[in-house]
């Protein structure tokens, strides 16, 4: 484990306002929006989960990489941030099932991060100012030239990110022989959904960001879901008119995070870029049909319109975020859809919400008879 001496390193945002701190040995640029989580724990799961692409991940707890990383706790393939933000980089690791240290996960897959960052100063200025694009830069970029290329860099609001993180051809997940087939709309799904249904007796066919209603129709599923996944809903054409199809033929319908954004705006109702965001694991959530509170992992920075929700004939708010009454979940009424805004999957996260996924299978059963 080779490690390079600690250049100085600063984060530039888009404001003009500068944070300095240390490069962990991973020379470079690299350009995102700049967000924060709240986990505590996680990290390794949320540096693959494909809905932070494009960002630039603070991690709010004070040390990063202190139990190493491990095969099976990746949410996809590769790393999906764009760079981190930490306090304290642990080059050391102690857990015994950690197969490698975090530094040499990084410099294989070569992410830009930066250490011994005020990251309290940085998230209370981002809650304040909300979220924004940045820069990383470990090698030394002038300021000014990092301005420049910064301001070329796109705003999130319209930015379609579901191409860049999909499959591109369909693939299976579980046994062929279980009970029931259910064809999910890959816009950027974590591996723990796929675990999730797989366990509750799913054969899953998985399918690119732009599959047709008629090509998903062809499995023959039971049930049909949306992912999860990076970026703003509005420009999923493709997504929401095949969302359209599913519920008009009111075929069994489940949406989590993106894929709940895309069935509200199928039905006709708008979704709002938020000014920070909701990502960490300690989020609080009211189901208004059992009034239970529900503690939450979630990662989403777009919601949906709650006013527009409230005045819909055929919707109603099943989940409210209980910190800032965003809408958290919602059903159709005279349709066998509903969807949340969270991780029921939780990775990393609580397991109050894993409900959701026995919810879908009774659904799917109860159409079937």
């Amino acid at each position: 484990m080779q490690h390079t001496t600690k250049q100085k390193a600063i984060l530039l945002l888009s404001d003009g306002t500068i944070f300095h701190g240390m490069s962990i040995g991973i020379s470079g640029t690299t350009f995102g929006e700049v967000c924060f989580n709240t986990g505590t724990t996680g990290y390794q799961e949320i540096f693959t989960d494909p809905s932070y692409f494009g960002q630039i991940m603070v991690a709010t707890n004070a040390h990063i990489g202190n139990y190493g990383v491990n095969a099976d706790e990746v949410e996809s393939e590769k790393i999906m941030i764009s760079g981190l933000v930490c306090k304290n980089f642990s080059t050391n690791h102690s857990r015994p099932n950690s197969e490698s240290d975090l530094f040499d996960y990084f410099k294989k897959q070569n992410l830009v991060c930066i250490s011994d960052v005020d990251t309290r100063a940085l998230v209370s200025y981002i809650r304040d100012n909300g979220a924004m694009n940045a820069v990383i830069s470990t090698d030394g970029t002038p300021v000014e030239e990092l301005k420049k290329q910064l301001a070329l860099i796109p705003d999130m609001n319209g930015l379609e990110l579901a191409s860049k993180v999909s499959t591109t051809t369909p693939y299976f997940f579980g046994d062929e022989k279980a009970t029931y087939k259910i064809s999910a709309l890959d816009l950027g799904i974590k591996k723990n959904i796929l675990r999730n249904l797989a366990k509750r007796d799913c054969y899953i066919k998985v399918f690119p960001y732009n599959a047709t209603f008629e090509e998903m129709k062809a499995f023959n599923p039971d049930g049909y879901f949306l992912s999860n996944g990076p970026g703003d809903p509005d420009p999923l054409f493709g997504a929401i008119a095949t969302a359209k199809e599913i519920i008009s033929g009111n075929y069994p319908l489940f949406g989590i995070c993106l894929g709940h954004q895309v069935i509200a705006l199928a039905n006709g109702v708008s979704t709002y870029k938020m000014f920070n965001g909701h990502r960490g694991i300690n989020h609080p959530v009211k189901n208004l049909v059992t009034g239970k509170g529900e503690i939450t992992s979630q990662n989403h920075g777009f919601a949906v319109n709650k006013e527009e929700l409230d005045n819909h004939p055929d919707l109603e708010i099943t989940h409210l975020h209980v910190n800032d009454e965003t809408v958290a979940g919602m059903r159709m009424k005279s349709k066998n859809c509903f969807s949340v805004q969270y991780h029921p999957e939780a990775s990393p996260g609580p397991h109050d919400s894993s409900y959701l996924f026995d919810q879908f299978i009774e659904n799917i059963k109860s159409s079937k008879q």
